[in-house]
């Protein structure tokens, strides 16, 4: 699959900087080369556990700029919580590897993780909302609300989640104010939009 990545990867106009085997190495290449997105599989050597999730949050942890991009053979909600983690300036995002067939798709959360956007896969967003939750912060906010922070968590814009609700720009921005209140993310903390996702992650 790394190999087919690269491919995919240079054909839509990127450059590849390195493309490594395991966790040790992308740590390595991604501090030598500073790239502009690592693209990392869950699983990777010498153990095919959890050893990329671990090195992008390292990654993550260490350097506010790397944005990285995760792909995962299951929707764990668990490893997106913990991808999220480590807020930072740079885009993140979680991707079911089935995702990547479906090329224009993948080529626009590849560009939009590189540019700071947060996309978690529809189907572990879908997962979250089926879940039962009983006292959690989420039990604040309204079902509009639930449903905006839901399309916040898929990494969608104030336009773009205007247009899937069908609602004016202006409500979305009141949802969002309202959202951040509710789950006390004051205003003077710089990453509210990618903790207010984390909550929903974590609820």
């Amino acid at each position: 699959m790394r190999a087919g990545l690269v491919s995919l990867l240079e054909g839509l106009g990127h450059t590849v900087v390195a493309a490594v085997g395991d966790g040790d190495a992308l740590v390595a290449a991604a501090r030598e080369h500073r790239p502009d997105l690592v693209i990392t599989d869950v699983r990777m050597p010498p153990g095919f556990t959890d050893e990329g999730l671990r090195a992008a949050v390292t990654l993550r942890a260490s350097d506010p700029r790397a944005a990285v991009l995760v792909l995962s053979q299951y929707a764990a909600t668990a490893y997106a919580a913990e991808l999220l983690g480590p807020t930072g300036q740079a885009g993140v995002g979680y991707l079911l590897k089935d995702r990547v067939g479906a090329v224009a798709d993948f080529a626009d959360v590849v560009t939009r993780v590189a540019g700071g956007d947060t996309v978690i896969d529809p189907d572990v967003v879908r997962q979250l909302l089926s879940r039962q939750r009983t006292a959690n912060p989420l039990d604040r906010l309204t079902p509009r609300e639930r449903e905006v922070l839901g399309q916040m968590a898929e990494g969608r814009s104030n336009p773009q989640v205007a247009q899937a609700l069908g609602i004016s720009d202006a409500a979305v921005a009141k949802h969002i104010g309202n959202i951040f209140m509710k789950l006390d993310l004051p205003a003077e903390e710089g990453h509210r939009r990618v903790l207010a996702v984390l909550t929903y992650l974590r609820a």
